[in-house]
């Protein structure tokens, strides 16, 4: 290692090897990462890079037929090329065992981004290798999601303003994103990026081996999430990047426990930048929050970003803009706990294997909102689905306003289930997620109605179910009074937002919120009997949490979907309404009476 070296923006903080204790720390983490399962055997390595070179030779014989088609002799049909580029977790060298790919098509000017779906995703479709091929050309990055002898790859496109794209061509040249539309140059980003974090870090195999870790983590306490506010892959990557540079003869264990120890005492919004922001040949935005001369170079809502963490090819964007106030806290939380721990790992009193313990969400809060996205197809319950949860954290940054609230946690994905119901009835409470006992056991044997459709009297219903933990306020000491929290704006506007989607259909998709109010024993193994069995994924109810369980054909708490009104506000305290309005059997939703959490 070069100790003159400057890795990033600033001198390293250190340029000391690794402490005997610190090898010994080490030597610990690589064991657990071992035992955590999070390296893929060679097999499965070899097995990667068949398929990926089959692909390879697809997305060139892809390009020949689009090349003949327009014209072109066989000859120079041949010699248009196409190639490959992977990026993301695979391309860091941190994929984990059953992961997918990223992978982006570079093809030649000719070639357009129509023919990738309809001439491509076809030829895929032609292939006896592959058991899935669906592609989504309305998306924001258009995106073919394929399985391939068994393993998932998602498949981009960029065409370049080249005539042929020869099989040494490398994305680094800033100049290759000239005469690009604005999607070309989104689905060359991820590329660039990746290869990008590669290249500024001082030591590679500490940079993975530590990558390694933080992922593992992330995933573990539920923090791994772009799009409900936390950080993505990418994201979590380049604050692993910053610390190796900060520290580049470290090893391993040594770049985790400065990781959480930095990032905990953090100065946000001061930026993470792997190397300086550069200008480069487009008119494009470039990540600048800075006051300047030229208007040109302001971009307001920049300034805004709570955690910006830029990324370091050129244009340069902030990767975490979903992060929020509530979000950004319980990160803050997360480096507080995995600093404790990993100072414990040095002292001897605690173990890597804790640091990776699973997250506590569902015990964790006295009070949930459930937001239920029903559908009547497979099909189009994935899209609405997709939508909805897409949508959470503008429900979260409403819910951060409400008097009473000290924080709004999402969780970082929702659960899917189908119902299986035989009349009307049995679909309206299936579609609220208020099934009965015979249609959850029922559809416990799917099996026995593969084959049978509505004609036959048999109905699915799609569910997707979405958490935001609810972090109140304390009664106030003085006056010991109990509060209720108003969410019936938030939640309203949530409802209407969902519904402005393009692709909804009215009367086929639906959109639900409820208060779920957890166990007043929320402790060890005790949890919320109102919480759906779905959420613990193999966690433990006891029999009282179970035997608690009140039933009825339509609770009490559910938010009508078409106006939002519960049909028994009768049993809710309102919150600053009208003697009529009291009187109104639709004039509070359940949601809207959220009580404090008492001292």
């Amino acid at each position: 290692m070069d100790e003159k070296k400057q890795w990033g923006i600033t001198p390293p903080i250190s340029l000391a090897s690794p402490t005997d204790l610190e090898k010994q720390v080490d030597a610990g983490l690589i064991q657990e990462l071992k035992d955590q399962n999070t390296i893929e055997s060679e097999q499965e390595s070899l097995n990667r890079e068949k398929v990926l070179a089959l692909v390879q030779s697809l997305v060139k014989e892809f390009v020949k037929r689009v090349s003949i088609r327009n014209g072109m002799s066989e000859s120079l049909a041949d010699q248009a090329g196409g190639k490959i580029f992977t990026f993301g977790s695979y391309r860091l060298g941190v994929n984990q065992p059953g992961a997918d790919i990223d992978t982006l098509c570079v093809v030649p000017k000719h070639v357009s981004r129509e023919d990738f779906f309809d001439v491509f995703e076809p030829l895929l479709k032609t292939r006896e290798e592959v058991s899935v091929c669906a592609g989504v050309p309305d998306a924001y990055v258009p995106i073919i999601k394929t399985t391939i002898s068994g393993i998932e790859i998602d498949f981009l496109v960029a065409r370049l303003a080249l005539a042929t794209i020869p099989d040494d061509l490398e994305l680094a040249d800033d100049n290759l994103l000239k005469n690009l539309d604005e999607r070309c140059v989104r689905s060359l980003n991820g590329s660039r990026v990746t290869d990008e974090i590669l290249r500024v870090v001082p030591n590679v195999q500490v940079f993975r081996e530590s990558l390694r870790c933080i992922k593992l983590w992330a995933q573990r306490r539920a923090i791994y999430s772009n799009v409900n506010g936390f950080l993505g892959g990418v994201a979590w990557a380049m604050l692993v990047a910053r610390i190796c540079q900060l520290y580049p003869n470290e090893n391993a264990g040594a770049v985790i426990a400065k990781f959480f120890t930095i990032l905990y005492q953090w100065k946000w919004p001061h930026p993470v930048l792997l190397k300086e922001i550069e200008d480069g040949p487009l008119k494009v935005r470039v990540w600048n929050p800075k006051v300047g001369s030229s208007t040109l170079l302001i971009y307001p809502s920049d300034r805004a970003h709570r955690m910006p963490i830029i990324t370091p090819a050129y244009p340069s964007m902030c990767s975490t803009h979903n992060v929020g106030p509530s979000t950004q806290e319980v990160m803050r939380q997360e480096f507080k706990r995995g600093m404790d721990i990993l100072d414990g790992i040095h002292k001897g009193t605690t173990t890597w294997s804790q640091l990776f313990n699973k997250h506590e969400f569902f015990s964790k809060y006295k009070h949930y909102l459930q937001i239920i996205a029903s559908g009547q197809t497979a099909e189009s319950q994935k899209k609405w689905s997709g939508a909805v949860e897409s949508k959470v954290r503008q429900l979260v940054s409403k819910l951060e306003l409400v008097d009473g609230i000290e924080l709004a946690h999402p969780f970082v994905k929702g659960f899917s289930e189908v119902f299986i119901c035989l009349n009307d009835e049995e679909v309206q409470h299936a579609a609220e997620y208020n099934p009965s006992e015979e249609v959850k056991e029922r559809s416990k044997k799917p099996e026995e109605y593969e084959n049978k459709e509505a004609e036959d009297g048999i109905h699915r219903v799609y569910i997707s179910t979405f958490y935001i933990g609810l972090a109140i306020q304390p009664r106030n000491p003085e006056t010991n009074e109990k509060r209720t929290l108003n969410l019936t704006y938030p939640t309203n506007e949530f409802m209407k937002l969902t519904k402005l989607w393009d692709q909804f259909v009215e009367g086929e998709m639906k959109i639900f919120v409820k208060n779920i109010k957890a166990s007043e024993f929320n402790v060890l193994n005790q949890i919320s009997s109102a919480l759906p069995d779905v959420v613990f994924e193999g966690g433990i109810r006891t029999s009282s949490s179970k035997s608690s369980k009140k039933k009825s054909k339509r609770p009490s708490n559910v938010m009508d979907e078409s106006n939002g009104e519960n049909e028994q506000n009768k049993r809710l305290k309102p919150d600053n309404t009208s003697n009529n309005e009291q009187k109104s059997e639709a004039t509070a939703l359940a949601p809207s009476a959220v009580p404090t959490e008492s001292t």
